[in-house]
C-alpha cells in the first residue's frame, strides 16, 4: 500500500481498526508530519504445512532415484526444499543443480516428467494424504549464490594478503 499523510489521531484510529491484517509502523519526518507504511504479515507455515512438506520431501527423493531425473544434464539434481500452501493444495519443489550444463533444459525436463512424478508420489502417500497437492518446480539458485560469496570472498583475502 502507498504511504499516506494521516492528520489526525482520530484518523489513526480508524485506519488501525479497519485493517486489521496488515502491520503498521509510523515513523517521524523532519517536517513533524506522519507517515503510514503498510507491510503485510510475514505468514510462518503452520505444524501441518511442515509435516506435508517433510513427507513429500522424503517421498520424492526415491522416486527422482526411479525415474532417472536425479542425474540430467551430465550433472546431479537434488531437493533442496519444498514449501506447500496453508490449504495444502499446491506444493513447491525447489531444485537445486549441481553442474549441470543447461539449468533451464533440465528443469523443463522435469516439469515434462510432471505426471509420471505426481502418479508414483501419489501411490506412495495415498495413505497419509486425502488429496496429493498439485506440484510445481523450481530452480533454487541458492547454491549459485554460495559460491558467488564465496569467490568475493577469496578475492577480498587476496587483496588484504597483498597489502
Amino acid at each position: 500500500m502507498p504511504r499516506m499523510r494521516v492528520s489526525s489521531p482520530a484518523t489513526i484510529l480508524s485506519l488501525w481498526t479497519k485493517t486489521p491484517y496488515i502491520v503498521k509502523y509510523a515513523f517521524k519526518i523532519p517536517q513533524s508530519s506522519y507517515f503510514y507504511s503498510y507491510k503485510r504479515r510475514i505468514m510462518q507455515d503452520s505444524k501441518r504445512q511442515k509435516q506435508v512438506a517433510g513427507l513429500l520431501n522424503e517421498e520424492i527423493n526415491p522416486i527422482f532415484q526411479k525415474l532417472g531425473l536425479n542425474m540430467l544434464g551430465g550433472g546431479m539434481v537434488s531437493i533442496s526444499a519444498v514449501k506447500v500452501t496453508p490449504d495444502l493444495l499446491e506444493a513447491r519443489f525447489y531444485l537445486s543443480f549441481f553442474q549441470v550444463a543447461d539449468k533451464d533444459a533440465a528443469l523443463k525436463k522435469v516439469e515434462e516428467r510432471h505426471h509420471d512424478i505426481k502418479k508414483e508420489l501419489a501411490a506412495s502417500v495415498r495413505h497419509q494424504l486425502r488429496n496429493i497437492p498439485v506440484l510445481k518446480f523450481f530452480a533454487d539458485d541458492t547454491l549459485d549464490h554460495v559460491f558467488k560469496m564465496e569467490e568475493l570472498f577469496k578475492k577480498i583475502d587476496e587483496e588484504r594478503k597483498g597489502k
